[in-house]
């Protein structure tokens, strides 16, 4: 058995448990505080209440956490709960993506711990503290596109999985089409306001738009066939969007949200160094689009290959399965 935390910030999280999970040999249990999905590879998922309140104080505890304040019956509940499952279950591993505290708890229960590492600056206390704990370190990032400095330092128990796609293994549809666009933003949050894309449209009339979860447009559950066939991919920075948009081997423009750390930044920023795409640090003017999407044609690299989509989440799953033992 492997306990599995997932954080309910986004999809990302949850679409990289599925990928990996499928590819483990033990049954896993899922915590979190979001809804559990209808179809998942998962044994079982146990809901976690919410840590938060209005009575919550000390919440660092002194800087050595991001969040653990006192006054919170859920974050008692959601602790008590999964050392309930551990002290039942034993579980040969846990993985962790992502918490600090929930990583601390499960070490201290004397229970083998694989960290998912974040993009972005993590050189903080509380990050140390759960790279230190961890006894492996998963980084779902290629490490030529991706090589931060702070987490060198564990490079002796660090596997860089790749980009973990959740369409990694579909079939092209069709030929991409050239004169098209989509611009994708995220379910965790962003900064696109209404009428943007309208706007774009607007200042490139030789491209068709097509906006997935953008304001005034649907979400779309299987973006695959979209992303493969655009012309152009606009993308927010958050992994799990660039490890499709790498799936599909698509022409991108990365657009980095305002995240904690400076996450979206870190993955643009090395893409864009990298030649594989073309980074942005925040939405630009409408009339900057003609331009962007020149550029993001006239790229030549390989950008599955280099984020190293194929064979991702099995690395990843080898890597939690050498500390299950």
């Amino acid at each position: 058995m492997i306990g599995y935390y997932v954080h309910h910030h986004g999809v990302g999280h949850l679409a990289r448990a599925s990928s990996i999970a499928a590819l483990l040999r033990d049954d896993v249990t899922v915590f979190s505080s979001r809804p559990a999905p209808e179809r998942s590879p998962f044994r079982q998922w146990v809901p976690l209440p919410m840590d938060t309140g209005p009575d919550a104080r000390g919440a660092t505890a002194g800087g050595a956490l991001h969040w653990a304040p006192t006054g919170v019956p859920g974050l008692t509940e959601r602790m008590a709960t999964i050392a309930a499952w551990i002290e039942r279950h034993r579980p040969r591993a846990f993985v962790v993506d992502v918490s600090v505290e929930v990583s601390t708890f499960v070490r201290l229960m004397g229970i083998p711990l694989v960290v998912l590492a974040m993009p972005g600056e993590r050189t903080d206390a509380p990050h140390r503290l759960a790279y230190t704990l961890a006894d492996r370190i998963v980084a779902p990032w290629s490490r030529t596109v991706y090589d931060p400095e702070w987490l060198r330092e564990h490079a002796d128990k660090t596997v860089y999985a790749g980009s973990i796609s959740r369409v990694a293994d579909r079939v092209s549809t069709g030929p991409r089409v050239p004169d098209t666009a989509v611009l994708m933003s995220g379910a965790g949050g962003s900064s696109l306001a209404a009428g943007y894309l309208d706007a774009v449209r607007a200042a490139t009339p030789d491209t068709t738009w097509r906006g997935v979860g953008t304001p005034g447009e649907p979400w779309v559950d299987d973006v695959w066939p979209i992303l493969d066939t655009a012309g152009v991919v606009v993308t927010h920075g958050g992994q799990n969007a660039v490890a499709d948009v790498a799936a599909a081997n698509a022409p991108a423009v990365v657009v980095a949200e305002d995240r904690p750390f400076d996450e979206q930044r870190a993955t643009a920023r090395a893409l864009d160094r990298a030649g594989l795409a073309v980074a942005l640090d925040a939405w630009p003017d409408p009339a900057a689009w003609p331009d962007l999407l020149r550029r993001a044609r006239a790229l030549s690299a390989d950008l599955r290959t280099a984020t190293e989509i194929d064979g991702a989440a099995a690395r990843a799953a080898a890597a939690i399965e050498s500390v299950a033992g």
